[in-house]
């Protein structure tokens, strides 16, 4: 089995950030990490294809953006984070698909607390491996989710445009799909609109038309926002408007979109069938133009120069 490394750095006696993840050791004091003990952090899930890191730029916008907004202060430059992750590529041999998880966490903690001033450097940690999601037959056939009866939180409790790393309220939901034996659910606002899946974005298509939640109600998608920009240049009509389940039902078709996920069409919602139960033409066009779109070197960064 070939080894794979990970990237760790803080307040931490490392002398090489690049651990081997099967025999590399951590200090006992990671135990006193933010986010080990509070969930206090931010993260990234980034795809690879074919060696190349899609959409970094904005993906890093993203971080920074998250980061502002709890008062983490990155302890790098984007150009710096920007070599760190084409190393661990590089190390980890990654030349097709893959998938990288930075997180950044508010750093080790001087005490128990949760102030967020007692507490030393930033802790960053990542990692990046050969990773495909969803099986083809996902994409061929269509997916079976349900309606989460778990809420997402709302925007006047927590910005869902700050990605951290307390995804207990997703979680739950997803504890409601696996109890169904579904792969992913739609999670509702508090007010029963559709906001998004636990972690994907969610589109409506209707009448040659496709819907999406507006960005107050969601964490607006780096994958989610490159389909947005492939209806206009595809000509197709595309807005951001409020739905419930009652659209979703009578939709002509419904897909989700994620960094992990792409473009994944949804067939069947609290065992009603969408449609005619098969992936809609809207759904696979966009699929295959965004296939086109990680393909294209001006849209991803070489993980091998």
């Amino acid at each position: 089995m070939a080894r794979e490394f990970v990237f760790f750095s803080g307040d931490y006696d490392i002398s090489d950030p690049y651990l081997n993840l099967e025999r590399g050791t951590l200090p006992a004091s990671f135990l006193l990490d933010s986010n080990a003990l509070y969930g206090d952090g931010i993260f990234e899930g980034i795809r690879i294809y074919n060696g190349r890191i899609f959409k970094l730029k904005e993906h890093l916008g993203r971080l920074w953006n998250s980061a502002a907004s709890i008062e983490i202060e990155v302890p790098y430059t984007r150009e710096g984070l920007t070599d760190i992750l084409k190393a661990l590529g590089r190390k980890n041999d990654i030349r097709g698909t893959g998938y990288i998880r930075l997180v950044v966490t508010r750093g080790h903690r001087l005490d128990l607390g949760i102030n967020t001033r007692k507490v030393g450097r930033p802790t960053v940690f990542i990692i990046a491996r050969t990773l495909q999601l969803y099986p083809e037959e996902f994409y061929e056939k269509g997916l079976n989710v349900i309606t989460a009866k778990t809420r997402r939180t709302p925007a006047s409790c927590v910005s869902p445009n700050i990605k951290t790393c307390n995804y207990i309220n997703n979680i739950l939901a997803v504890i409601e799909g696996n109890a169904a034996e579904v792969p992913e659910v739609i999670m509702l606002t508090t007010e029963g609109q559709v906001s998004e899946c636990s972690a994907d974005n969610i589109f409506i298509v209707k009448d040659g038309s496709v819907l999406t939640p507006p960005k107050d109600n969601i964490l607006v998608g780096v994958t989610r926002n490159t389909i947005l920009d492939l209806c206009r240049r595809l000509g197709i009509q595309a807005v951001e408007a409020d739905f419930g389940p009652a659209e979703v039902y009578a939709a002509d078709e419904v897909f989700l979109t994620g960094s992990g996920a792409e473009v994944a069409p949804i067939v069947k919602v609290d065992s009603r069938v969408i449609a005619d139960g098969r992936p809609g033409e809207i759904t696979n066009r966009l699929l295959a133009a965004f296939r086109e779109e990680v393909d294209k070197p001006e849209n991803s960064l070489p993980i091998f120069d």
